[in-house]
């Protein structure tokens, strides 16, 4: 095993990451220290790096939320393998306060997120708390890059950790039903799953994105109607609305809304439906405007969902695995030493995948 770490970190918004290395931490009791084979990059990680989105660590902080990786050394009162492959949560309650206990771990206030929290997984190397780990089947000598499944890795799975899970939880809290209707408001790297999930639940899914070819992928991958939100905005109801009459649940069709856009936002809420229920998955710093009281008039709820509790990883897992849940078409691998020009690439929307950063590609692993 490599002796020493190396992250990118962020000194203030907006100024170049830096590359440190150092010796590689010994855990502390009920942490282990992760091998990172994959690191996805969020939209979130953009609003900390170029919106000024606050995070709870000081800088300087290596980012990144969405880890897939192998178990390298534990401490105290931890029973994992070493070597054994796992998902990192991006939300890790303590599973033991009151708001744990209530079942609300992702509000436990003394939750870990990785690159908010403490360094996360623009790295080769982190330290989490090991309670939440998600272990993935896969022999402990297999390298990063086999496939796990036909065509999914653990580097791959890295994604499952923030952009797969959220959209998980969503549905879950949703009470979505086979037979119901799901809208998804953005279909990109989070909500091209929550297309996946709804339909692998049984659902009716329709699909809204501004970029054609997202509604292509989301065509693909089950969706039964897309619609380009920039058509008339009148229209685009109308055509909600012949689609939701058609199903075999009268009332209450579930919106998705994961766009993190302003205007995706208010379409989202225009939208919804006598009983219905607004999930909202994105997130933008910018005002919307709305009648909330189209709430109380159409006795529907509006409710948030951050993360997604370690307990429902397994499951979705198996989802992927089973061939229910596509990962691999969706994801892009780069060197964790592009960690620079991938964030640029995202935010002006010149790479259409989700990016997965990888440590072992190109010599990014320190001796």
């Amino acid at each position: 095993m490599s002796s020493s770490l190396r992250r990118w970190v962020m000194t203030e918004p907006g100024a170049p990451l830096r590359p440190v290395d150092s010796d590689l931490p010994s855990p502390g009791p009920g942490q282990a220290l992760v091998r990172v084979a994959g690191c996805g990059v969020c939209h979130t990680d953009l609003g900390f790096y170029y919106e000024g989105v606050r995070t709870r660590a000081p800088m300087p902080l290596a980012l990144g939320h969405e880890v897939a990786g192998r178990i390298v050394a534990v401490g105290e009162g931890v029973d994992a393998p070493l070597n054994s492959a796992v998902v990192v949560p991006a939300v890790l309650p303590c599973g033991s306060c009151p708001t744990c206990l209530a079942g609300d771990g992702t509000m436990c206030p003394t939750q870990f997120m990785p690159g908010n929290d403490g360094h996360g997984g623009f790295a080769t190397h982190m330290l989490v708390p090991a309670l939440g780990l998600c272990p993935v089947p896969m022999p402990d000598d297999a390298a990063d890059d086999a496939p796990i499944t036909a065509d999914t890795t653990l580097r791959q799975l890295s994604v499952l950790a923030d952009a797969a899970s959220t959209s998980y939880q969503a549905v879950l809290r949703s009470g979505l039903q086979p037979g119901g209707t799901a809208i998804v408001v953005g279909a990109g790297g989070v909500g091209i799953y929550a297309v996946q999930l709804a339909k692998a639940l049984g659902a009716r899914v329709v699909a809204i994105d501004v970029d054609d070819a997202r509604l292509a992928s989301a065509t693909a991958l089950g969706a039964d109607l897309v619609l380009n939100s920039t058509d008339d905005g009148r229209a685009l109801r109308k055509a909600v609305k012949a689609f939701h009459a058609e199903s075999t649940i009268a009332a209450g069709v579930r919106v998705f809304e994961c766009s993190g856009h302003p205007a995706g936002q208010e379409l989202a809420f225009g939208i919804l439906g006598p009983a219905g229920v607004l999930m909202v998955v994105g997130y933008t710093t910018a005002k919307v405007t709305i009648r909330l009281s189209r709430l109380m008039a159409l006795d529907a709820t509006a409710r948030g969902n951050w993360g997604c509790l370690p307990r429902h990883y397994p499951e979705l897992l198996q989802m992927v695995l089973d061939g229910r849940i596509a990962v691999a078409p969706l994801v892009r691998e780069f060197p964790l030493s592009q960690v620079q020009e991938v964030l640029e690439a995202v935010k002006a929307h010149a790479i259409t995948e989700r990016p997965v950063l990888v440590p072992d590609l190109q010599g990014d692993r320190q001796p």
